[in-house]
């Protein structure tokens, strides 16, 4: 998994998600990852299927392909 500790004690993890196509898209799996505990925020951007992700601590790759999945959406990984 690739991520990024920040200063603040935070880590920022880049998420590569496949079939997002519009906003509703970025908000379905923005409101799927920020229920995983420990979660800061999501951005979902839909033109490069990318999903900033900050959270406390690394997250489990397998909830967060979870989550993905329940949004209707295919993790393909970290960039």
């Amino acid at each position: 998994m690739t991520a990024q500790t920040d200063t603040a004690g935070s880590v920022t993890t880049v998420y590569k998600v496949s079939g997002m196509s519009c906003g509703h898209c970025e908000g379905s799996v923005s409101g799927e990852i920020a229920g995983i505990a420990g979660v800061g925020s999501v951005k979902a951007v839909a033109s490069t299927g990318e999903v900033t992700v900050v959270s406390e601590a690394p997250l489990d790759e397998a909830a967060v392909r979870a989550a993905v999945d329940e949004a209707g959406f295919e993790l393909v990984g970290t960039v």
